[in-house]
């Protein structure tokens, strides 16, 4: 019996990974509702291969041309409330492939409509991991992470008794900047700074690899996701990028998930756990390979220690933390501020804010905050 899937963000880095998994599996996996941005070539490739009734974009105009052209669309949706109406549609798996702190809403709504999720987007834990786990529990919806770090994690802790864990640790590719100095680093441009040396990944996520925003979120991440203290998770910088994490457990043995880069890995892990189907990744080969593993610099990359601050603070905290970093990046890609004034602007948002955290926020509450923080930013440059 075939699983019915939605992928929402099906043209982005996440999504066209799925869709190349899901090409290979097309006897077991059916695609029956998916949304998009901007890209409706794209979409419409994905269209002529699954035939899926139910779309969504940010644009009106892409989706109706798009179901006057194919009688299998049953329905179409569109702009912010289409793609969140498109996420209450009834499927077995979504794949939360949007980036971003606007998947928030779309997140909780799939709630409603999946079995499991299979979760790319770490803004949403950033920003509302005590409300994602309570839905968790209360729907009973499995959320299978995607982001290789934290699926490395998840396979890690399959078997094992949760109160055995000593210690979470996150590997980081350390971006392309991992070697330069602190002085040098006050002249890199938003080009160097995509010039990833291991993922290919979309421009934010990339950019947040550079700074080591990204693993700052998802140190939080871990904390949400596996509900372990801030003090259980360490990050490491292993350049090649084969040791995905890594648990150690109390006694000191350490179990760790190794594989090739490549994001299509923990995706066909999400949608078909607890099965191993087989690979649509090439093996991995250890020999004439050298791993390496040493600490991150926090004096040059400031990024992650103001993530495990937001984290120690809490409440609405994370959500500043990743709003401000958000925007940062934004400006710093139409080069408005330069790369180390990302970290410093995310630090200013945080010290507002101190004294106006809400500890155990609504969402509404959460996206006011976010919103806030997205208002300060722009009324400064």
């Amino acid at each position: 019996m075939k699983k019915i899937v939605k992928i929402l963000g099906a043209t982005g880095s996440i999504g066209k990974n799925s869709i190349d998994v899901m090409k290979n599996f097309t006897n077991r996996l059916e695609l029956y509702a998916f949304s998009f941005g901007y890209n409706v070539r794209e979409a419409e490739e994905i269209l002529k291969r699954f035939s899926s009734p139910y779309i969504a974009s940010l644009k009106k105009e892409d989706v109706l041309y798009l179901k006057k052209k194919y009688s299998f669309i049953k329905e179409v949706f569109w702009g912010d409330e289409g793609i969140k109406e498109l996420a209450q549609i009834d499927t077995d798996i979504t794949v939360m492939g949007i980036s971003g702190a606007e998947a928030i809403i779309p997140t909780m709504k799939a709630f409603d409509s999946s079995k499991r999720i299979a979760l790319a987007n770490k803004e949403s834990i950033v920003m509302a991991g005590p409300i994602i786990n309570r839905l968790k529990r209360e729907k009973g919806v499995e959320i299978i992470p995607v982001d290789s770090e934290h699926s490395a994690i998840f396979q890690s802790l399959v078997g094992e008794r949760r109160e055995d864990i000593k210690k979470i640790i996150l590997t980081a590719s350390g971006g392309p900047f991992r070697n330069l100095s602190k002085e040098k680093l006050k002249y890199v441009r938003p080009e160097d700074a995509l010039r990833h040396p291991v993922w290919h990944m979309g421009k934010k996520v990339t950019i947040d690899s550079s700074t080591l925003a990204n693993k700052g979120l998802e140190i939080i991440e871990a904390v949400y996701l596996f509900e372990v203290s801030l003090s259980m998770v360490d990050v490491v910088i292993h350049p090649q990028s084969i040791v995905h994490s890594l648990v150690e457990f109390n006694d000191h043995s350490i179990k760790a998930q190794l594989g090739v880069p490549d994001m299509r890995l923990p995706i066909q892990y999400a949608l078909f756990y607890p099965e191993r189907t087989d690979a649509v990744v090439r093996p991995l080969s250890l020999f004439n390979r050298t791993l390496e593993f040493y600490p991150p610099d926090p004096d040059r990359f400031p990024a992650l220690s103001l993530a495990k601050e937001a984290l120690m603070f809490g409440g609405t905290m994370t959500t500043v933390y990743n709003r401000a970093n958000e925007e940062a990046v934004r400006l710093f890609l139409d080069k408005k501020i330069s790369f180390i004034d990302i970290p410093k602007l995310i630090e200013k948002e945080m010290e507002m804010h101190k004294n106006e955290i809400i500890v155990a926020p609504t969402l509404s509450e959460i996206l006011e905050v976010d919103r806030k923080v997205k208002r300060n930013i722009m009324n400064q440059i």
